[in-house]
C-alpha cells in the first residue's frame, strides 16, 4: 500500500479544520481534487475516515488514528528535510526541543550548551510552549522532546526527572509578607504585581490558577526575564511569583524577601519527556543521555 505525502498532509489539514472545504484551502488544492483524494484513501484503506455532516466533518476511529500516524510522518519528514538541508550550511542535524517558561531561564541552558559545546555539528531548535501545550505537540509527534511540569502530561507520554521548580513569592525587604515565611497565593490577590508578558508559559499557567481562585490580580508591569521582574520588586513596585531558582539567584545580589505558597500549583515537579524514547532519532537520543546524566 502506498501513501502520497499530499494526501497525508492534507489529511492533516481536513482534521485540523474539521472542514475538506477549508483543509482543502489551506493545502492550495481545489475542493475537487481534495475530495478525490480523500475518498482515494478511504477506498485504498478500505475504511470511512470522515463522518460528513451539514456543519463540516469529524473523524472515525480510523481516522483518528490515520492522523496520528500521519502527524508522525510528516514530522519524521520535516526533521529529514533539516537535517539533510543542514550538511549546506554546515550544521549536520538538529533537535526540536519544546521547553516551558523556567526550563528556558533556568534550568535548560548550562545543560544545553554542554551538549552542544561536545557536539559543535549538531544544532537545537528551542521553542517556548506552555506544560500542556508540549504534551498534546509531543503526543502529536510534532516534536522530538519535551520539558515540561510533570503534572501536565497524560500517562502515556514517557519522562524522566530532571529538577524541581517550586514558585515562590518574592516581595522588597520593606515589602508587604516581607516577615512571613509561608502564605496562601489568594493572600496576595490585593497587592500590586509585576510579572512576565501575558504570552510566556509559566504567566499562562499563573493566571489560570489565579481565575481558578477568583483573583484578578493587578499587574503594575511586565517584563520578559526574571532578572528583570526581581529589580522592580526589590525597587518596591510589586510583588512577584518566580521559580525558586531564580528568586534565590537575585536575592543574592538584590534586597529581597522570598515567602513560599502553600498552594499545590506552585510545587512542579519538572521532567523531560517524549513519546517514546526508544524511538527518538539518533541525536535526540544522544541528548536524552547527555541530560540524564546533569539532571539534578
Amino acid at each position: 500500500m502506498r501513501f502520497d505525502l499530499v494526501d497525508l498532509q492534507l489529511f492533516i489539514a481536513v482534521a485540523d479544520q474539521r472542514s475538506i472545504t477549508r483543509g482543502a484551502e489551506r493545502s492550495h488544492l481545489a475542493l475537487a481534487s481534495a475530495s478525490a483524494r480523500i475518498k482515494g484513501l478511504e477506498d485504498a484503506l478500505g475504511v470511512a475516515l470522515l463522518k460528513r455532516g451539514r456543519r463540516g466533518v469529524e473523524l472515525t476511529a480510523a481516522g483518528e488514528s490515520l492522523l496520528d500516524h500521519a502527524r508522525l510522518v510528516i514530522h519524521q519528514i520535516d526533521a529529514m528535510r533539516g537535517d539533510l538541508a543542514g550538511f549546506a550550511s554546515g550544521v549536520r542535524a538538529s533537535v526540536h526541543f519544546l521547553a516551558n517558561t523556567s526550563g528556558l531561564s533556568e534550568h535548560l541552558p548550562k545543560a544545553l550548551a554542554g551538549f552542544l559545546r561536545e557536539h559543535p555539528d549538531v544544532a537545537i531548535d528551542i521553542e517556548e510552549r506552555e506544560s500542556t501545550d508540549i504534551a498534546a505537540a509531543i503526543t502529536a509527534g510534532a516534536a522530538d522532546l519535551g520539558f515540561a511540569a510533570e503534572h501536565a502530561l497524560p500517562e502515556h507520554i514517557e519522562r524522566f526527572p530532571f529538577s524541581e521548580d517550586r514558585l515562590t513569592l518574592v516581595t522588597s525587604r520593606r515589602g508587604p509578607f516581607a516577615g512571613r515565611r509561608q502564605i496562601d497565593f489568594q493572600e496576595a490577590g490585593a497587592c500590586d504585581f509585576v510579572g512576565l508578558t501575558s504570552a510566556t508559559a509559566l504567566q499562562m499557567h499563573i493566571s489560570k490558577h489565579a481565575a481558578r481562585l477568583g483573583m484578578r490580580p493587578h499587574f503594575r508591569a511586565r517584563l520578559r526575564d526574571f532578572d528583570a521582574i526581581c529589580q522592580m520588586v526589590a525597587a518596591d513596585v510589586g510583588v512577584a511569583l518566580v521559580p525558586e531558582a531564580a528568586a534565590r539567584r537575585c536575592a543574592k545580589t538584590m534586597p529581597l524577601s522570598m515567602v513560599r505558597l502553600r498552594d499545590a500549583f506552585a510545587n512542579r515537579k519538572l521532567v523531560i519527556c517524549a513519546r517514546s524514547f526508544k524511538t527518538l532519532p539518533r541525536l535526540a537520543k544522544m541528548l536524552v543521555e547527555h541530560l540524564r546524566a546533569t539532571a539534578a
